[in-house]
């Protein structure tokens, strides 16, 4: 699936002065199918808005983004719902977990939405792979943040995709985790294809990228 922008900006960042060297913002850009894109910025620059924009969760830019040809804001509720279930998936900044429920519960939710695609022992394996095994029965909140990061890189991992978009996903882990972590994402992204956009504040070598833009 391939996307493409158009002189995109969001309106908070409309009357800003912007980076004049951005090959995002206010120009036109496409990312085609099974790319790995690194996105750098500093912070303040729109790095969590630009991800929210991709998702569909934020219309609040101007500017155009496409799938395949279709504009976002065409998109309806169903037509937008099934794009996330089966073609989009996310690791926000705020990891969005549910605090209440235990952390093998929050990806769960996850899985049991596209049935069949991955077992529940592919649960237990990741979370060994990433060194979580021993508190996916414990509540969300008690964990830390970085074991948090690690169950929200599980969870965006139960579903199928066909871009993986990234917001800081190694924030608070440190490098022996984000070296795990980010192998654990490669193998996934390869055997099914799929592209990842990242964005991230320094430049780094997580991921063999085809593309490294500025915001």
């Amino acid at each position: 699936m391939e996307i493409s922008l158009q002189s995109l900006i969001p309106l908070p960042l409309k009357d800003r002065p912007l980076n004049a060297q951005s090959q995002i913002w206010r120009n036109n850009c496409t990312f085609h199918q099974g790319e790995w894109i690194k996105i750098q910025a500093p912070s303040g620059t729109g790095k969590t808005s630009f991800q929210h924009i991709l998702y569909g969760i934020r219309y609040d830019y101007e500017g155009t983004i496409m799938y395949n040809h279709q504009h976002l804001k065409d998109f309806d509720e169903n037509a937008l719902a099934l794009l996330r279930q089966q073609q989009l998936s996310v690791i926000f900044q705020d990891l969005k977990l549910f605090g209440n429920l235990t952390a093998l519960e929050n990806i769960e939710l996850k899985r049991l939405l596209s049935p069949g695609f991955r077992t529940a022992e592919s649960i237990q394996e990741m979370a060994i792979l990433l060194g979580v095994d021993g508190i996916l029965h414990q509540p969300v909140a008690i964990c830390s943040y970085g074991e948090q990061q690690r169950i929200a890189i599980i969870r965006a991992l139960m579903q199928p995709f066909e871009w993986l978009f990234m917001d800081e996903p190694f924030s608070h882990l440190d490098h022996a985790n984000i070296q795990k972590a980010a192998s654990l994402i490669a193998s996934e992204c390869k055997a099914r294809g799929a592209g990842l956009i990242i964005t991230d504040l320094e430049p780094d070598n997580h991921f063999n990228y085809q593309r490294v833009l500025f915001l």
